[in-house]
């Protein structure tokens, strides 16, 4: 089920596909001063191939795969025997066990699919065309779509938003980089995919010029799409976001798109009120809807559809879709394992009802009690830091204090599990299943606008691997997954966890205070709480660090974006800082052990490394450094500890080291 994509720093992700450097599994050993992530990680490099269904391979990705497996073992339980109809174990079992007979989806062929084509033959003018676009919102990315999330200037009320969208290739750089020789290679890959998919789908009757031509204009129609959508770096700003607007003034402003058809059809024509985040883009993509042929835009519309829907197809569908979003895209050379697709689709529809299941088994209350302890300690550690900034006024310092003592923190699970009473799920109807699945959680989206937001629902199920800071909200998230090794051991000492979970905290209480986050005051309300001095030396700051990441070449030719990943490497770097403060903290005035030889500050940031250990593939590595506001992980473990004066003085760097830099030139932000 495809959503339209969130805006960039709507939620930070603690790492979201945010792999290491190409190439490292022969690289030789090093001396953490050299190379901290290489000498800490080294053997696992040389001894971990990338498996062959992964573009990546790491920390994130061992445990999400545990988590799976964990998943997997309490769901085939419950499908061995009948459940009774309408109970979350019956909707559990079969939706899982929908998507994993393949043999019956490659028996029913297209025919599942058949009305939803034809509901797109059956579009005559482009009011239809807007129609069908709301009919398919929480589905199906449109190259403009709804949302609803908190009102920037008013947090505690839900608004629909208008957000740009509907591009096949991971970024609009894809269509526009012309002279790039890996994005041309991809975008020939995303050419031969859609031609597949239209010979598959018989959509030109046979004729090979008639296929040719489908795909180029649905190539042309797209690149027009991406030269009027905002960058990524222009996404991350949420006072350039905020454009509030009526639908009328859309309407007057964006001519050529029916934008009350569209709105009605999503279930929003109430909401007459609404945020538009990117408004050229909107107004460039209502002026495509007169200027490009109806016939275009619906065959765009069957190609996006079969696209989504290709796993749940037959196999020459799923192979051809592997063929260019795994292999093309990710250098995988193989699917992942069935079961684990379908666990990712029951972890989408029935989430929060598989994450009970899951936390009765794998979340033990022992862990929550030192989960609670180590934020509470890196919050007092935060406030106790803010204080002693030379860069910050006292103004500004009594408003972040003020902001950090609203922080709301949710750990493990949600103290109120979701309601799937009114989703049907029927054994066998895999399309059918996808389908309500995908309305069910629109509508219960549609609900929302114009309601008051409620600060205890959850972004992320309990099975996550993950973490987020939600700015509106004010709160960090914390999902039961994360909480288990590397991150979390309960078997090592606190040196060890603080490096590793605790600096992942760190970051998430960070994120309030990135160039991002920092513009939200405590009440989730986008305001400007500092004075002109004071963001004047926190965006200096940030520039030697956007100078700093600009610098890192994890391929030949492309370089980490230092603006697009600057919220993430303000959060490593603070968190990275706290959490070893908050480590001292802990200790209560006792000195540090020495453990095997190595002492306290030398553990602390075995753990950091050790947490970021991953490698990937190049292609991979391609679409991160164009699409993901994470730098690659090994730059993420060295970029942030290199600015450290714990790790300078825990290893005793020296000039001459390649990780050692001068006091004066350490970037200190929080």
């Amino acid at each position: 089920m495809a959503v339209m994509k969130k805006i960039a720093w709507m939620v930070s992700v603690a790492m979201l596909a945010v792999p290491a450097m190409a190439g490292t599994d022969a690289a030789p050993a090093a001396r953490p001063q050299d190379d901290l992530f290489q000498s800490v990680n080294g053997e696992w490099l040389r001894a971990t191939p990338i498996p062959d269904d992964k573009g990546e391979y790491g920390s994130f990705l061992e445990l999400r795969d545990k988590s799976d497996a964990q998943v997997r073992a309490i769901v085939e339980q419950l499908a061995a025997t009948p459940q009774a109809k309408g109970t979350v174990a019956q909707k559990v079992a079969d939706l899982y066990a929908s998507y994993l007979d393949t043999n019956k989806i490659d028996k029913a062929g297209l025919a599942p699919l058949a009305p939803r084509l034809a509901q797109i033959d059956a579009i005559k003018t482009t009011q239809d065309f807007a129609r069908w676009m709301g009919s398919v919102q929480g589905e199906l990315e449109t190259p403009v779509g709804f949302g609803v999330m908190s009102d920037f200037k008013n947090p505690e009320l839900n608004m629909s938003f208008v957000f740009q969208g509907g591009l096949g290739l991971p970024d609009r750089d894809y269509y526009l980089k012309l002279d790039d020789k890996e994005f041309a290679k991809a975008r020939t890959a995303y050419q031969d995919y859609l031609l597949t998919l239209v010979k598959l789908a018989n959509l030109s009757k046979g004729d090979q010029v008639k296929a040719m031509a489908m795909v180029q204009r649905v190539m042309a129609l797209e690149t027009k799409i991406a030269e009027v959508q905002w960058s990524r770096v222009d996404n991350r700003d949420p006072a350039k976001l905020y454009n509030p607007m009526s639908i009328d003034e859309l309407a007057s402003k964006a001519p050529g798109l029916d934008w009350k058809a569209f709105q009605a059809s999503a279930g929003l024509a109430s909401q007459h009120d609404l945020v538009v985040a990117q408004p050229s883009a909107a107004v460039g993509i209502a002026k495509l809807m007169t200027e490009v042929p109806l016939a275009d835009w619906k065959v765009y519309a069957k190609l996006h559809l079969l696209d989504d829907k290709a796993q749940m197809l037959p196999q020459a569908w799923r192979d051809a879709n592997f063929a260019f979003h795994g292999t093309a895209l990710t250098g995988t050379k193989a699917p992942r394992p069935r079961w684990q697709k379908s666990i990712a689709k029951l972890n989408e529809g029935l989430g929060e009802a598989v994450g009970q299941l899951y936390v009765e088994k794998n979340f033990p209350p022992e862990n929550k009690a030192r989960m609670v302890a180590l934020v509470g300690n890196l919050l007092a550690t935060y406030k106790d830091s803010i204080d002693k900034l030379s860069w910050m006024s006292d103004a500004t310092k009594k408003q972040a204090q003020e902001k950090l003592a609203l922080y709301t923190t949710k750990i493990g699970y949600p103290d109120t599990w979701r309601d799937y009473s009114k989703l049907n799920i029927m054994r066998g109807d895999v399309l059918g299943n996808d389908l309500r699945v995908a309305r069910f959680e629109w509508a219960r989206q549609v609900a929302k606008a114009g309601k008051p937001v409620d600060h205890k629902e959850w972004g992320m199920t309990p099975q996550t691997v993950n973490a987020e800071y939600n700015p509106l909200n004010n709160d960090i998230t914390f999902p039961a997954a994360i909480l288990q090794p590397p991150f979390f051991d309960m078997s090592r000492d606190d040196a060890y966890n603080y490096g590793a979970i605790g600096a992942v905290i760190g970051h998430e209480i960070s994120h309030g205070f990135d160039d991002e986050g920092s513009q939200f005051d405590g009440h989730g309300k986008l305001s400007n709480w500092w004075t002109d001095e004071d963001r004047k030396a926190f965006n200096e700051l940030g520039a030697r660090l956007v100078a700093q990441f600009d610098g890192y070449e994890p391929l030949p030719g492309h370089h980490v974006n230092g603006k697009l990943t600057l919220g993430e490497n303000i959060a490593d770097l603070s968190g990275l800082q706290i959490s070893y403060k908050a480590y001292l903290r802990s200790l209560g005035g006792k000195a540090p052990e020495t453990i095997n030889g190595m002492t306290a500050g030398q553990r602390f940031f075995v753990g950091w490394a050790e947490a970021w250990r991953s490698k990937e593939r190049d292609e991979n590595l391609l679409k991160d450094i164009t699409s993901n506001p994470h730098a690659p992980d090994w730059i993420r473990a060295n970029g942030a500890a290199i600015n450290s004066d714990a790790f300078q003085a825990a290893f005793d760097l020296k000039p001459g080291d390649k990780m050692y830099k001068p006091e004066a030139d350490r970037v200190r932000i929080w």
